[in-house]
């Protein structure tokens, strides 16, 4: 019969060690798995690029007759270069001249049209350095009262949506993602006085959205807070 002040046996030493071994391996999963993942992905879109650049290059200007042997990422590199050398020429005045003549022409054809139109938003949404951009990440009642999600700010309601609205107050555009793909989501028009900003930023927000909350910014001191909120 157990009494009170009996002490339970220790654990069995071979049981602590299956133990160590698994936490260690836990470890060992969580530093290799981000690295190992980013250079599979890497290698991966690489060898994409090569397989849509090779090909349209002829036989006699293959990179491997030259070199000797089919070296990965050769076609990644000429596609950068061919890159930056139409962006220096569509910066020019013959180079915008050309491309206002092309659309001209793409704009005459129906289905073509709205292919190049939607395709071509979407590039310059994703890769257009402007300023453009999401101003602040912050919190928003949705999709009703007492439940809150993660949105961010992109512009102040202007216009036909500010009337018909009929809104008394300022309104914010605020887009609401979605998780795990933040690319698609809500656009959504609240009161300013509804919002509330975060002091995290965009890239913090966005990192929380597509780890479904486990991944939590750091927390930074309240100077630093301050300093970002004047700017």
């Amino acid at each position: 019969m157990n009494t009170p002040f009996d002490v339970p046996p220790p654990a069995p030493r071979k049981h602590r060690r299956f133990a160590g071994l698994r936490a260690s391996f836990l470890t060992g999963l969580v530093v290799i798995a981000p690295v190992g993942l980013t250079v599979w992905l890497m290698w991966t879109l690489i060898g994409w690029v090569d397989g849509f650049v090779l090909p349209l290059i002829p036989g006699k200007y293959q990179p491997e007759q030259y070199i000797g042997i089919n070296l990965r990422g050769v076609g990644a590199i000429i596609f950068l270069i061919f890159t930056v050398v139409v962006g220096w020429v569509a910066k020019g005045l013959i180079g915008r001249s050309l491309i206002l003549f092309a659309e001209s022409l793409v704009n005459r054809m129906p289905v073509v049209r709205s292919i190049y139109s939607g395709v071509k938003q979407i590039a310059e949404t994703v890769f257009a350095q402007s300023e453009s951009s999401f101003e602040k990440a912050c919190l928003v009642e949705y999709p009703r009262k007492g439940i809150w999600a993660i949105g961010f700010i992109s512009t102040e309601a202007r216009g036909e949506i500010s009337e018909k609205a009929g809104a008394t107050c300022d309104m914010l555009s605020v887009f609401v993602p979605t998780t795990p793909n933040p690319t698609s989501g809500f656009l959504l028009y609240f009161p300013r006085e509804d919002v509330i900003e975060l002091d995290m930023g965009i890239e913090d927000a966005a990192k929380l959205i597509i780890s479904a909350g486990l991944v939590y910014p750091a927390e930074r001191p309240q100077v630093e807070r301050i300093e970002q909120r004047r700017s």
